[in-house]
């Protein structure tokens, strides 16, 4: 996994079931370094709406003006001179399916994304009310329910839902309902850009740092926890055994629509599948590996066929090193049979 150029280090936790628990690291990472997860954080706000659920405290199929005041609604989808603002639900956002526009990937009118400024170290901040001016100015993407498009936008958006029916931040929903229920001592919300806990960041052949914009609290939903392979496994084994919510939920986040940007995957409700070609195991397909990438080369993914777990990251914000941790796993699955 550190073989490939500008892929500096790697950790990898593997277990199987109740019978195998393996970790280990290469290059400049160590096994038990705190790392950013990035969106990987999206499958902890997951498991937050389907408790939110549980506590009838909402549904997915509830209208987000239920729960966003005004403000935020006014204009936030029109889309040649239709406004579809007020029929976005939750599940839209949650799914990806809302076609809002996304202020990380798509061009505003300065000819620039979000993300294009961030990794040409244009660091800075990007509260919630910064993204609403920002992709209130942008065409929408598509009708709500149309297809599906990967977009931070609903994340930040879904984070100020959790805040308004719990009254309380995101940072404290995360500690009350996940990290304090599963004795999660090193994952935490990274909220303070002088925190150097976290392990440096590589994008292509360069340090990556962008405190200011991960410790901003809109982007703790769309990606701002850290955490440690081995913490994320015990996270990632709660949210498939029914730890978290009853394990037959997990059916229900089965809606698939084919993802194509940032990379090749299928996108349900919070929950990512990875595509896996016929002809990478042509006589014995492969099926579901279920769990979510971050962009910061950090993974989380289920093989429920065999009971796999793998966690850890390949610390590579350019996107390019996924494939890496990719075949490893796909390796190890291969090899169990």
């Amino acid at each position: 996994m550190v073989k490939e150029k500008n892929n500096f280090g790697a950790v990898l936790c593997v277990e199987h079931e109740n019978n195998f628990s393996w970790v280990g690291s290469a290059g400049n990472l160590n096994v038990d370094d705190q790392f950013f997860i990035t969106s990987v954080t999206k499958l902890f706000v997951t498991a937050v709406i389907l408790k939110l659920r549980a506590e009838k405290k909402l549904q997915l199929e509830d209208n987000i003006s239920i729960h966003l005041s005004n403000d935020i609604m006014n204009g936030l989808h029109v889309l040649n001179s239709v406004d579809y603002s007020n029929e976005i639900t939750i599940q839209h956002l949650i799914s990806n399916t809302s076609g809002i526009a996304d202020y990380f990937f798509q061009k505003q009118a300065n000819g620039k994304s979000g993300g294009s400024d961030l990794f040409n170290g244009q660091d800075e901040a990007w509260p919630l009310e910064k993204t609403l001016e920002s992709i209130k100015q942008i065409k929408p993407q598509f009708k709500p329910g149309q297809k599906a498009s990967y977009c931070g936008t609903n994340y930040q958006l879904l984070g100020r839902i959790i805040e308004n029916i719990t009254g309380m931040s995101i940072k404290e929903v995360f500690q009350s309902y996940i990290f304090n229920e599963l004795n999660l001592s090193k994952t935490y919300v990274y909220e303070n850009e002088h925190d150097t806990r976290p392990v440096s960041l590589y994008y292509k052949s360069q340090h990556f740092h962008a405190p200011k914009f991960i410790s901003c609290p809109s982007f703790t939903p769309e990606g701002g926890i850290v955490s440690t392979a081995q913490e994320m496994m015990t996270f990632l084994k709660a949210f498939f055994n029914g730890r978290l919510f009853q394990k037959e939920e997990i059916e229900t986040l089965k809606k698939w629509n084919f993802i194509f940007r940032p990379s090749q995957f299928y996108y349900g409700i919070g929950l990512e599948k990875l595509w896996v070609p016929r002809i990478v195991s042509p006589f014995k397909p492969i099926g579901d590996i279920l769990g979510f990438w971050g962009q910061s080369g950090a993974f989380a993914f289920c093989y429920p066929e065999r009971d796999l777990y793998f966690t850890g990251t390949v610390n590579q914000a350019s996107g390019k090193s996924h494939n890496l941790a990719y075949n490893a796993m796909i390796k190890i699955i291969k090899a169990v049979g």
